[in-house]
């Protein structure tokens, strides 16, 4: 049974691109290792913070919408916990309406214009 997620990542405003790309391609082969697959990663770029964390007042934010047979992403919030890169994380298992209308589940129904 797929089911669909979508994980917020926020590093830290310090990171280098490369830092971020490596930390996302481990996400990504962590995700097909489970036999599920990122669809999506959106690069929400840098923005501030609504308050301190870390010492810093910005961070990177990319958001990954995932869709996977895997009951659960613990092996990649294990990495991400323990990545230095990563200032805060969050899973959210997207309801299933929600996941066929973005594509993530079977197929969407197409738009009909009207």
């Amino acid at each position: 049974l797929m089911r669909a997620y979508e994980l917020m990542v926020i590093f830290d405003g310090d990171v280098e691109d490369t830092a971020v790309n490596a930390i996302l391609a481990n996400v990504n082969t962590l995700v097909e290792a489970g036999g599920g697959n990122v669809k999506k990663t959106d690069r929400w770029g840098r923005r501030r913070f609504a308050y301190e964390i870390n010492h810093k007042w910005e961070g990177i934010y990319v958001v990954l919408e995932i869709s996977t047979e895997g009951r659960d992403l613990h092996e990649v919030e294990r990495v991400l916990h323990l990545a230095d890169e990563v200032v805060r994380h969050k899973v959210m298992r997207l309801p299933e309406n929600e996941a066929v209308r973005r594509g993530l589940l079977g197929d969407a129904a197409p738009a009909t214009a009207g």
